[in-house]
C-alpha cells in the first residue's frame, strides 16, 4: 500500500514530558502532509493531560508503562490493543528497546524509527539520529523516510491551551493576589535530576532583586514532587514570590506560563512548556549542555552555563556530582541570572507579542 492510501497513522512518543514538546512540529507536519491519515498518539498520562487541546490529534492513547501497563504483561496487553486498531504505519522517536517491541508485537505492517534505536532491527525504515542537532530537528528527521527534509518544515514550538483553562488561571492568580497589570517573572527551579537544579539560595535571591529593583509579580512553580524546594525558597525569599508548587495541574500551569513576561528556569520540562508558550526564557545549565540538543528552542532565550570540562557529566543528568564539587552549580551566581533577565524585565509593555525570528536562543558561558 503506498503511504497516501495509508488511513491510520500511531505515533509514539512515551518518553519525559519535554520530549513530548519537542515532538510536536514532528505531529503538526505529519498531519500537514497527510491530511487523510487519522493520527494517533501514544503517550504518558502526564503527556496526554498537557496535550487535550492540542490540534491536528485526532485520538491520544496512554502507555502508563511505570503503572497498569509496565512489564512484559503490561506490554503485551498495550500491543494487543493496538493491533485491533489496525494501524497503517507507526513512527517513533523514542530510542528504547520497549517502543520498538511495543510496534512490533502490535503487527503494525510499517514501522519506522532511528537506526540508533534500541530495537532499530524492529524497523522497517530507519532514519539516522544526528546528534549535532537539536532534538526537535532530530525528530523530525524520521520524516526523511517521506522525501521531506528538517529545514522544510515549520518548527515554531506550539502549544495548545483552551481559552476557558487561560480564563480560569487567571482569576485564580487575581484570587490570589496576583496583579496581572504588572509584569510577571516565572521561578522554576524543579528538575528530576538533581545536578540540573540550580541552588535554592540562587533563586531566592535573584526573585529578592528582581521585586526590589523591577515593579513586578514573582511566580514561584514546581510539581508535588517540588513543594520542599518551593518552601525554602519561599523561607529564603522572605516569602516575596506566590508559591504555585503543587497546586496547578499541567494544562494549568502552560496557561500560568502564558502570562509571564519572562521565565527563569532549570534544563527541564516547563523550560520547553515556556518556550511553547511563546514566554521569553533564562535557562540555567547546570550539569547538561545545550549541546546535548534539549535547549530551548527560540531566539527569545538565553541559556547560561559555566564552562567546565567536567560538563556534561551526564546525558540527563545525575544524583549527584562525580567529583562532588558541585562547580557547575555553584559558580553560578544570581548577578548572572539577573543579567540574563534584564533583557526582557526591560523590555516594552507591549513585547508580550513575542515575535519569534529563529530557533536559536542566546549563549552565555560564564
Amino acid at each position: 500500500m503506498h503511504v497516501d492510501q495509508w488511513k491510520k497513522i500511531l505515533v509514539l512518543q512515551t518518553s519525559f514530558l519535554g520530549d513530548t514538546i519537542l515532538s510536536l512540529p514532528l505531529l503538526a507536519k505529519i498531519k500537514h502532509r497527510f491530511p487523510q491519515m487519522k493520527l494517533t498518539l501514544l503517550c504518558t498520562p502526564q503527556s496526554q493531560a498537557l496535550l487535550l487541546d492540542q490540534p491536528g490529534i485526532d485520538h491520544m492513547i496512554v502507555d502508563d508503562k511505570r503503572g497498569t501497563d509496565r512489564g512484559w504483561v503490561g506490554l503485551w496487553r498495550k500491543a494487543r490493543a493496538l493491533r485491533q486498531m489496525n494501524f497503517d504505519a507507526a513512527l517513533t522517536p523514542h530510542k528504547s528497546l520497549r517502543s520498538a517491541l511495543l510496534l512490533f508485537f502490535a503487527g503494525i505492517p510499517n514501522r519506522i524509527g532511528f537506526r540508533q534505536s534500541k530495537g532499530w532491527f524492529l524497523f522497517h525504515h530507519r532514519a539516522e539520529r544526528e546528534y549535532a542537532r537539536h532534538d526537535v530537528e532530530r525528530n523530525l528527521s524520521l520524516l526523511r523516510v517521506f522525501g521531506i527534509e528538517p529545514q522544510e518544515c515549520d518548527r515554531v514550538l506550539n502549544l495548545a491551551i483552551d481559552n476557558a483553562t487561560q480564563q480560569a488561571v487567571a482569576r485564580r492568580l487575581r484570587s490570589l493576589g496576583v496583579n496581572l497589570e504588572k509584569p510577571i517573572v516565572g521561578i522554576n527551579p524543579a528538575s528530576v535530576w538533581p545536578t540540573k537544579r540550580w541552588s535554592a539560595e540562587g533563586f531566592a535571591r535573584v526573585i529578592q532583586v528582581i521585586k526590589r529593583d523591577y515593579d513586578c509579580e514573582a511566580l514561584l512553580f514546581g510539581g508535588p514532587a517540588d513543594l520542599e524546594i518551593a518552601a525554602r525558597i519561599q523561607q529564603m525569599s522572605d516569602s516575596a514570590a506566590v508559591n504555585l508548587a503543587g497546586k496547578l495541574s499541567l494544562r494549568e500551569l502552560a496557561a500560568a506560563l502564558s502570562l509571564c513576561n519572562v521565565l527563569i528556569t532549570n534544563d527541564s520540562g516547563p523550560m520547553h512548556v515556556a518556550v511553547a508558550r511563546g514566554v521569553p526564557t533564562v535557562a540555567i545549565f547546570c550539569a547538561t549542555t545545550p549541546s546535548l540538543g534539549f535547549y530551548p528552542y527560540t531566539s527569545n532565550a538565553v541559556v547560561l552555563g559555566k564552562n567546565l570540562s567536567c560538563r556534561p557529566c551526564t546525558s540527563h543528568g545525575g544524583r549527584r556530582c562525580p567529583l562532588g564539587t558541585e562547580d557547575c552549580i555553584r559558580l553560578i551566581q544570581p548577578e548572572d541570572v539577573l543579567r540574563a533577565a534584564e533583557k526582557f524585565l526591560s523590555a516594552p509593555a507591549d513585547s508580550r507579542a513575542r515575535a519569534v525570528v529563529g530557533y536559536e536562543p542566546a549563549f552565555v558561558t560564564i
